[in-house]
Formats: structure tokens, C-alpha cells, sequence
């Protein structure tokens, strides 16, 4: 047998074999033992997660003459060809490559037809939510009426956009992301059967980046040997995931959110010390408050996180609030490393303006000093002085000295708008939201509570008018400007210039220019 890639080389072929799925693999190994199959099953779930694998050990289990226990025996010919794709009435279909009508009706007309070699004929359409909506419903009406011979398995990541009633012709079976104890255990049965000597932390690395992904991690685990042969070290698997400190990213949030100044120094300087890529720390760093942000927001399911992470998480976000975590995010987010990548000082403000100040029951911050970190600040506050007549980049929210309420006028949005299109990514289907307003568009005006947006090409504005985005950007233009603003869409022409004195006039600006900063980028 010539190379196989690990994830097809170690899929299950049991339903035993399953990693992380338990309830599920048990709902159906009851049902092959009663022989209450359901002529339709919707299994749904992230990638990587075992559906499709799931499905086709079904499809064995069903059909397979040696059937031990309501498991596959994996030895016949029935086992051996739908393990190898070759059985005629096991039919696998893509739907993301053939979504149609015409695809459809085509196996509308051949499930009439009785299986050749085995009891049942199963089609296993993969990523069923991208059939359009003629074809969904040219599938349904099979669904409704299907062949005693016949079972459908039908795998999504997206269920939302099946249809309902395609849907409620399904027993439907949720697969949730595996647990980094699951993938690590697999990952090391992989490598003792592969003669891989990698240490379990490295696993537990690998299991933590794959995001409850099984597939992905065998794959990151297959590339680290094939870059590094099958003795792979720690800092190999940290330098290939593009990872600086990752603990250290959560013992720093951590002192973060227990407004541990002095702690949180320490870190910032260790990291530095290593020679850690600040910025890329401080991206991850952004990750972990935004996901803390969305836990204490409860919204923890449009997080990429695993049950430990989760709980982890809960447990952090409980001592604090959720205008604190906004705050935190913001300044972290705000920091510019393009002058200088080298210096800690961005992040010791961000740290310390984050420490020094409490949130009132407007979400509006107010300075403090207490006198057991008043040592710490004075030090802080010479390395700013230090940097006077230098050309730093502004960030407006960490030069504060004490709370000063700032009216919102356009000025102020146009000083801020760059931090409010860094807090949008991640945002959007297709995670790029930021990318639709970062170059397209300007902020035009503020009438009233409407915000107008001039955007320079049709294709922009449309995107942002259809609802499910423009609910996107309203609702964190009120995350980041703490109040509700509308939004409204325009056509303007690209070489229309906003006034860079408007800019200087901003409340914030002024003030990091009375300090000493200077402005090296006129752009929104």
C-alpha cells in the first residue's frame, strides 16, 4: 500500500473506534442491535468531528453479513469495499460540488432501484446545506416517501441552513468538538503505532490548536514529521503552530482581569526577555480577552473552544464584569507595534490603564491609584516621558490620566474607527468582516443616532446593507462607542478627502499630542 495521510489512515472503522462522540455512537449501536434503523439520519457538527466516518461505519454496520455485537466485522467483502469506496450501493455525494437540480432528480431516479450486493442501498450526501433550494426540495420528496431499501445519511457543519423540513424527516445527531483529552489520547496511540517520539505537553499543544478538530490535528501532527522526522521537541511544535508563550498569554489575562498590575509586568517583561515576537503574543493575547468577552456574554458557542478551555474561561470571567472584559479588549486591540515590534511599552500602558481604572454603571472608565502599585506607575510614567518627541503611534484609550466624558461627534468615530474595524475581525460567515469596511468605506456623518457610512464601490455597500451584517456592525459599533448607533449606506467618490485638521481637533488626539506623541498615519 503506498502513503496514506494519517487522517484516512487512522479513521475509525468501528463505532467503538469513535473518539469523543459516545452518546451518539451508542444511540446508534442500539438501534443496529433492535434493527430500528430510521430511513434518515442528519448528523451535524464542526469539522473533523467524525460524521462522515461515522456514516460509513452506519452504512458497514447495516449491511455487514458478520455483524458481531452491532459492529462492522471489518473482514468481508461488503466491509472491505465500503472501507475502500468501491461498494455500488454505498454512494457518497459532495454537495458543495453538486448542489443542483439535475444532480438530484438523478438519484431520485436511481433510488427506486434495489441494492445489488447488500440489504440496504445508503447515500451519504456530505455538506447538505449547500444543495440549492429546487434541489432541497427535489430531495425532500424522497425523503418523505423513501424505498424500504433505502437510508440517507446527510453530514453539515451548517445546520441552519437546512431546510426545516428536510430536517424534521431526520433523526438528527449533534457531534460536538472532541476534548483535548480525547485528541491528545489518539494522537499518542498514532504516534506509538508510527514510532513518533513527540512528549505528551507538545500533544496537548497540538490537540489545543486543532480546536476540537480531530482531522486537524492528525494533519498538524503529519506535517511537524514530515519537517522534522519522528523526534519533534516542544519548541519545534511551538515554532510550527506560530505559538510565542501560550500559557504565558493566559497568566497574563488572568492578571488582566484581577487588575494585577505588578504580576502583569512581570510577564510582559519575561515574555520580552525570551525574545518573544510581542506582537504576535499580544495577537493572541487579543484572542484569549475576546474570548473571555464573548463567555461572560454567554455566547460561548461562536467560540473555537473545547469543554477544558470553556471551564477554564467561566471560571476567570466570574470575578469580573463584562464592561471590564470590553474595556481590556479594546485596549489591548488598539495597540500598533508597525514603529517599533521590540518595545513592551504598548503593552505595559494597555496594562496599567486597564489596572488603574473601574467601571462605573455607565460603562465609563474612572481613574485610580491605589498606594501599593503607585511605585509601579511612577517607573511607567518615565518610560513615557522618555518617549516624548518620538514618533509613536496613538492610542488615544491608554493616555488617559484621569476620566474626561468625550462627546461623540464625527470627529470622534473617524479618531476611533480604526479600533472599531480591528474589533470586527473574526466577525461575519466567513470570519473577514473588517475586510469589507477597512479600505471601502469612510464614516460620512453623524446624524442624530445614524451613522452614515460612505462606501466607494456598489459591491461594499450592499454586502454591509444585507441584514445579517449590518446587525453585525451595529451591534459592535454600541460594543465599541458605548451606544446604540444605525447605521446607514452611501455612494461616495474615492478621492474625497476627510480634512486631516478634523482629525487634530478630536478630544483624544489633542490630548496624545499635549503629551508629546506625534501623528504618523493621516489614514482612517
Amino acid at each position: 500500500m503506498g502513503f496514506e495521510v494519517f487522517y484516512r489512515k487512522w479513521r475509525p472503522q468501528t463505532l467503538a473506534e469513535v473518539v469523543g462522540q459516545e452518546p451518539i455512537t451508542q444511540t446508534l449501536h442500539h438501534a443496529v442491535e433492535s434493527g430500528k434503523i430510521a430511513h434518515a439520519y442528519l448528523f451535524c457538527g464542526p469539522r473533523g468531528t467524525g460524521k462522515t466516518s461515522t456514516a460509513r461505519i452506519l452504512a458497514k454496520a447495516v449491511n455487514c453479513p458478520n455483524q458481531v455485537h452491532a459492529e462492522p466485522c471489518n473482514a468481508c467483502d461488503i466491509c472491505g469495499s465500503i472501507t475502500g469506496g468501491r461498494a455500488l450501493d454505498v454512494i457518497e455525494i459532495d454537495a458543495a460540488s453538486n448542489r443542483g437540480i439535475d444532480e438530484v432528480r438523478s438519484l431520485r431516479e436511481k433510488v427506486n432501484y434495489a441494492p445489488s450486493l447488500t440489504r440496504y442501498k445508503v447515500y451519504i450526501i456530505d455538506e447538505v446545506h449547500m444543495l440549492t433550494e429546487a434541489a432541497s426540495n427535489a430531495l425532500l420528496k424522497t425523503l418523505e416517501e423513501p424505498p424500504p431499501h433505502m437510508i440517507f445519511i446527510l453530514a453539515t457543519t451548517e445546520p441552519h441552513k437546512v431546510i426545516p423540513t428536510i430536517m424534521s424527516r431526520c433523526q438528527r445527531f449533534n457531534f460536538r468538538r472532541l476534548s483535548q483529552t480525547a485528541i491528545t489520547n489518539k494522537l499518542e496511540l498514532i504516534c506509538q503505532k508510527e514510532d513518533i517520539h513527540v512528549g505528551v505537553e507538545s500533544l496537548k499543544l497540538i490537540a489545543q490548536a486543532a480546536t476540537g478538530s480531530l482531522r486537524d490535528a492528525e494533519n498538524i501532527l503529519q506535517e511537524l514529521l514530515a519537517y522534522h522526522g519522528n523526534q519533534i521537541n516542544f519548541a519545534q511544535v511551538q515554532a510550527s503552530l506560530g505559538l510565542t508563550g501560550d500559557m504565558r498569554v493566559r497568566q497574563l489575562a488572568k492578571h488582566i482581569v484581577n487588575k494585577n498590575i505588578s504580576a502583569g509586568l512581570q510577564v510582559i517583561n519575561s515574555v520580552n526577555s525570551d525574545g518573544i515576537d510581542l506582537r504576535q503574543f499580544n495577537l493572541e493575547l487579543v484572542k484569549y480577552l475576546r474570548g473571555l468577552l464573548l463567555t461572560k456574554s454567554q455566547c460561548e458557542e461562536a467560540l473555537n473552544a473545547t469543554s477544558e478551555d470553556l471551564s477554564e474561561m467561566k471560571g476567570l470571567v466570574a470575578t469580573t464584569t463584562l464592561e471590564y472584559l470590553l474595556r481590556a479588549v479594546k485596549l489591548f486591540s488598539s495597540i500598533d507595534f508597525r514603529s517599533d515590534s521590540y518595545s513592551t511599552l504598548p503593552l505595559e500602558l494597555a496594562l496599567i490603564d486597564c489596572g488603574l481604572s473601574s467601571v462605573n454603571g455607565r460603562g465609563e472608565s474612572t481613574a485610580t491609584e491605589p498606594p501599593e502599585i503607585r511605585e509601579v506607575t511612577e517607573s511607567v510614567r518615565e518610560s513615557i516621558q522618555a518617549t516624548q518627541g518620538t514618533e509613536i503611534p496613538v492610542v488615544a484609550s491608554s493616555i488617559k490620566t484621569s476620566h474626561t466624558e468625550v462627546p461623540q461627534d464625527i470627529d470622534y468615530v473617524r479618531s476611533r474607527w480604526r479600533e472599531f474595524i480591528q474589533s470586527l475581525r473574526g466577525e461575519g460567515s466567513s470570519g473577514n468582516l473588517d475586510a469589507f469596511l477597512r479600505s471601502a468605506c469612510e464614516p460620512v456623518a453623524l446624524e442624530d443616532d445614524t451613522l452614515v457610512l460612505g462606501f466607494y464601490y456598489p459591491f461594499h455597500k450592499e454586502k454591509i446593507e444585507d441584514p445579517k451584517y449590518l446587525h453585525l456592525v451595529e451591534r459592535k459599533l454600541k460594543e465599541v462607542f458605548g451606544q446604540t448607533y444605525k447605521v446607514r449606506c452611501i455612494l461616495v467618490d474615492r478621492k474625497r478627502k476627510i480634512p486631516s485638521q478634523a482629525r487634530k481637533q478630536s478630544p483624544l488626539i489633542k490630548a496624545a499630542l499635549e503629551m508629546g506623541a506625534k501623528i504618523v498615519d493621516q489614514g482612517l
